[in-house]
């Protein structure tokens, strides 16, 4: 299995904070449908103040590509994520577009 871990930040708005962190409470079937096809096996998302990380465990079989074509003809998964932009900022330095900027390791033990 191999990890991956992204991050994003979110608006610096305690109330649309909130609705978003609500909004994960109750995520729609059709997005966890497209998560759970794509090949990831687990996915975690931490926050810290506007900063949220997340942790994907995927299968072997996993594409990044593969996920953003499916997605991009899923139009729940399209709709999901235009509501999803309400609350996030792309991170400084992010190519136009690009929510979720996957991160380098740079330590284990």
């Amino acid at each position: 299995m191999k990890r991956y871990c992204l991050t994003l930040d979110l608006k610096n708005d305690p109330h649309l904070i909130a609705e978003y962190e609500e909004w994960h409470r109750k995520v729609w079937p059709e997005v966890l449908e497209s998560i759970n096809t794509s090949g990831i096996e687990h996915m975690e998302i931490y926050r810290a103040g506007t900063r949220l990380f997340m942790i994907m465990e995927v299968s072997p079989t996993f594409s990044f590509e593969e996920k953003a074509k499916a997605d991009a003809d899923n139009a729940k998964v399209q709709q999901w994520e235009e509501l999803m932009w309400k609350y996030q900022e792309r991170l400084p330095g992010s190519q136009p577009g690009e929510k979720w900027v996957l991160m380098d390791r740079i330590f284990e033990l």
